[in-house]
């Protein structure tokens, strides 16, 4: 898979895993937030910063400086700094140059020519043997790189000249462009075996230049600003440090209700930009209730996603209708709604077939239907889980809510455990997401058909669609896909999350993207105190 894809399998459940707290909670931490942020609260620290020094906090440490190798976001989000890859992703997620240009010699031949002279951090010079040992390397099962299975279709990998590298396919693959996003190495430290994930050395525009269990730095080269990535686990502890100037932002992570929070706060600005994040809620089609295609759409039609979104995201979130948003390059804006609508619900509700161990009556002797629902045990999950619940009961549908620590939910999902679920798709780019999440043959452990869905016609358009060798053809045959995913209710489409930034005042206004890339720190400024 390829980069992209690996991010949001590993990251999937973290788009709602912003921690909330409980009212009460949040109450008591929100209301000591005003007196310590002006007091010496957290051991000690002084609250004065270098000027040269621009700090970001993080839920957690980055797990893996190596691109060959790292598959969680925050990892992925900051190896952009460090190295650059030979292609990038426009706004409308088509691949564009980054090192080099190419061109399509011959439906398996793909020719790649570095656009510019490219210094390495350590100072030697980017040259096609580097492409070439980089990508070698992933292909070699020794390394255990998880994106070798994306390059698997690979044959031949020459060094034309010092510019100029070729890439033989064993076969068609509209799509391989878009895969060629692993940092570029130095071919003589892969082949001293040099530890990259302890001493990043790319060609990026940031250099590594140390890093402990509290913090990493890198320095952007341009100018010699460091930049120091802060991990903090807590988020009420996250905007505390902001608040006390101990750090200069932060991005997501938080509770919509301490977004809130900082959005009161003069010393801090809250920015928003629309984002991919896709959430869904999911149904195990191998359950004879959830087969029902009436009972799917009675549970489209029963939960007001709009409501949802007022409430728990306070409108900093868009509707979704499908995997892709609107303006992926073979996005769709126009596939119908299903829009909220309780008569239409109960009326559907009448044609599904109950069996009776998911049956009960209520206090005026109508049906209920009994269905659960598992979630992990994150605050803002199970909120939203009562949310669900609460609209669904007046239909007649009782939802009894499961919740989980992460690992136990997740493996239930991915061995069939559930009826209902919902997760995220994180950093969604490439259209074959849509064999990988729905093929009939990508059920776990082969894929993340964790819904057991199955339908000869989606089949078989994935298959044209990974076979064409034209990519608006591609485009055209996904957009039929999608089109039969949303008539099928293959999964039920909640929102796309916007990203947000909080930031202090000190800093000139930071640039958000929408797949959250950490690209705005290479443009931010501290302003003259």
């Amino acid at each position: 898979m390829p980069l992209n894809e690996i991010d949001k399998v590993r990251t999937e459940g973290l788009s709602f895993s912003k921690r909330l707290f409980t009212r009460r909670t949040l109450v008591r931490s929100l209301s000591v937030l005003a007196p310590l942020a002006g007091a010496n609260f957290l051991g000690g620290c002084s609250s004065t910063q270098s000027d040269e020094t621009i700090r970001m906090a993080v839920n957690t440490r980055p797990q893996m400086l190596d691109p060959r190798r790292a598959t969680d976001a925050l990892s992925s989000r900051i190896n952009r700094l460090l190295y650059r890859s030979l292609v990038d992703f426009n706004a409308h997620f088509e691949p564009v140059p980054d090192l080099a240009d190419w061109q399509q010699v011959s439906p398996t031949h793909y020719r790649f020519r570095l656009r510019e002279s490219s210094t390495f951090h350590h100072g030697g010079a980017l040259e096609a043997k580097d492409i070439a040992a980089t990508y070698q390397s992933v292909l070699d099962p020794k390394l255990g790189s998880a994106h070798r299975g994306a390059l698997k279709n690979i044959e031949e990998i020459t060094v034309v000249d010092t510019h100029t590298i070729d890439f033989t396919l064993k076969e068609v693959d509209a799509l391989f462009v878009g895969r060629l996003v692993i940092g570029i190495l130095p071919a003589d430290l892969i082949e001293n075996e040099h530890p990259f994930h302890l001493q990043p050395v790319g060609s990026g525009p940031c250099r590594f230049v140390a890093m402990s269990e509290q913090w990493l730095k890198l320095q952007r080269l341009n100018d010699q600003v460091l930049l120091e990535f802060v991990p903090v686990k807590e988020a009420t502890v996250r905007v505390l440090k902001l608040l006390k100037g101990e750090i200069d932002l932060l991005q997501n992570d938080l509770s919509p209700e301490l977004v809130a929070y900082c959005r009161q706060q003069n010393s801090l600005q809250v920015q928003f930009r629309s984002g991919t994040n896709f959430g869904y809620i999911g149904f195990n089609f191998a359950d004879p209730l959830l087969q029902q295609t009436a009972l799917r759409q009675a549970l489209a039609h029963g939960i007001d996603r709009q409501a949802v979104i007022a409430a728990i995201f306070q409108g900093q979130a868009r509707l979704a209708q499908g995997l892709l948003v609107p303006e992926h390059w073979c996005g769709l804006s126009d596939l119908p709604d299903y829009e909220y609508n309780p008569e239409k619900a109960k009326q559907l509700l009448k044609s599904v077939q109950v069996p009776a161990e998911h049956l009960t009556l209520n206090n005026k002797n109508q049906r209920v239907i009994k269905l659960s629902y598992k979630t992990s045990n994150d605050p803002t999950r199970i909120r939203l889980a009562t949310i669900y619940q609460s609209q669904l009961r007046p239909l007649g549908i009782e939802l009894k809510i499961q919740s989980y620590d992460w690992g136990t939910f997740y493996n239930d999902i991915k061995q069939g455990r559930f009826q209902l679920f919902s997760l995220a798709w994180v950093g969604v780019k490439s259209p074959d997401i849509f064999q990988y999440a729905f093929a009939s043959n990508a059920i776990p452990p082969k894929g993340a058909n964790r819904g057991r869905f199955m339908d000869a016609e989606s089949d078989a358009l994935i298959a044209q669609a990974l076979h064409s060798p034209d990519l608006a053809e591609q485009a055209m045959l996904y957009r039929q896909l999608q089109r039969r995913l949303h008539s099928q209710l293959a999964s039920l489409p909640l929102w796309y999350e916007d990203n947000y930034a909080v930031q202090t005042q000190r800093l000139s206004p930071y640039p958000l993207f929408t797949d959250g890339r950490f690209d705005g720190l290479l443009k931010v400024q501290k302003r003259a105190s």
